[in-house]
């Protein structure tokens, strides 16, 4: 059984369909990327599974568990951490108090004091900068909060959306170290990302969106050599 089923999902925006009849799945362990073009529907799948928006139609199952009507904090407590685009801290929160909420759906008093150490050795520039206000930080380091939050519900399915947007190259790099990282620890990542070619470098398989539609799908390597893939989205 896959980690995570999507089965003919659809959700509107108003009158405009964003996503339409939408299938697949995620297994345990694997790194998915969706690819598509801005305004494709990516961005609106991760909302869909992480419940911040409805869906018209169609099933999310997680886990063995159908969560299309479930409540985001409740979706949360199943194992789903979504790291938004945009980063989205509490900007007038320390660094500190930004991991803690990312536990919040926890009550391990020590096991969380572990897991904040854990987040600081994984992000070195955290820890120096723990009591700096989130708002202060470069937009790197915002990133690197982001995901060290969402890491902190310590998920099963971790939702990454565009994490390397508005970044420097070097920074870039760093992000995507991480990303590999917790891929070799087994941790199962649906990622969306402006640079198809990077996704498509670090991950198992690949979606593609196109105006809401499901259009291509395959192994990462597969699609990295797919004329279609590579005249619309590698340059």
């Amino acid at each position: 059984m896959a980690l995570l089923e999507i089965e003919n999902l659809s959700v509107n925006y108003g009158g405009i369909q964003a996503l339409q009849a939408l299938n697949m799945s995620i297994e345990a362990g694997e790194v998915v990327t969706l690819i598509g073009a801005n305004g494709a529907g990516k961005s609106t799948t991760l909302r869909a599974i992480s419940r911040i928006v409805n869906a018209r139609q169609g099933r999310i199952i997680f886990n063995g568990k159908d969560i299309s009507r479930s409540a985001p904090h409740e979706v949360v407590r199943l194992g789903v951490a979504h790291c938004p685009e945009g980063r989205r801290v509490l900007t007038r929160q320390s660094v500190y108090d930004n991991l803690m909420l990312g536990a919040y759906v926890r009550n391990d008093t020590a096991a969380i004091k572990a897991d904040i150490e854990l987040q600081f050795k994984r992000f070195p520039r955290l820890q120096e900068r723990r009591n700096q206000l989130a708002g202060t930080l470069s937009g790197g380091e915002q990133q690197m909060l982001a995901i060290a939050r969402a890491l902190m519900s310590r998920p099963r399915l971790l939702l990454l959306d565009e994490p390397s947007l508005g970044l420097a190259p070097l920074i870039v790099r760093e992000i995507f170290n991480i990303i590999r990282e917790l891929h070799a620890e087994g941790v199962t990542i649906l990622l969306v990302e402006q640079n198809a070619s990077l996704a498509l470098q670090n991950a198992d398989r690949g979606y593609v969106l196109e105006a809401g539609n499901l259009t291509i799908s395959g192994k990462a390597a597969d699609l990295l050599d797919d004329d279609r893939v590579r005249q619309a989205y590698l340059g």
